[in-house]
């Protein structure tokens, strides 16, 4: 993984960019709309994997209860970092691999995504949000067991 702390401490960056995903991971595996929302700014935006895009937090928890509820219901999410960039004191991109199933142990890591996270008032939120399909040739390197 690469980190570029910018003569910050690059523990911070890491702390923020884990506590982030993990919250987001687990709003996802919960289900919970509401949640996974809270982690977005008021005027964040959301690329999904089909073209699609959703400005706003609100639009972004409103999608994801019929996400929730309808098409991904039940699955379960893996999301890993690749890369991290603290771009300043209140911006970190991160880029990550991960994929989704109803079977935890059956996830193909099948999808990259872009996060921008910035840092506000109230902590860390994502500013911005990209997911897009893997293509083939980067399956195998990102689903081996190493």
């Amino acid at each position: 993984m690469n980190e570029t702390a910018a003569g910050h401490d690059d523990r911070d960056v890491a702390e923020a960019v884990t506590a982030m995903l993990d919250a987001y991971r687990d709003a996802w595996n919960a289900g919970d709309a509401d949640a996974f929302g809270d982690l977005f700014t008021a005027d964040a935006t959301y690329v999904i994997f089909l073209g699609d895009a959703l400005l706003g937090r609100d639009a972004i928890r409103e999608n994801h209860r019929d996400v929730f509820t309808k098409w991904q219901a039940g699955t379960t999410l893996a999301v890993r970092p690749v890369s991290i960039n603290r771009l300043s004191d209140t911006v970190i991109s991160v880029l990550t691999v991960g994929g989704i199933d109803t079977d935890p142990a059956a996830i193909t890591i099948d999808k990259f995504q872009t996060f921008t996270l910035v840092r506000g008032d109230s902590g860390w939120k994502i500013a911005a949000f990209h997911n897009t399909s893997m293509a083939a040739w980067n399956l195998d390197r990102y689903n081996r067991a190493d």
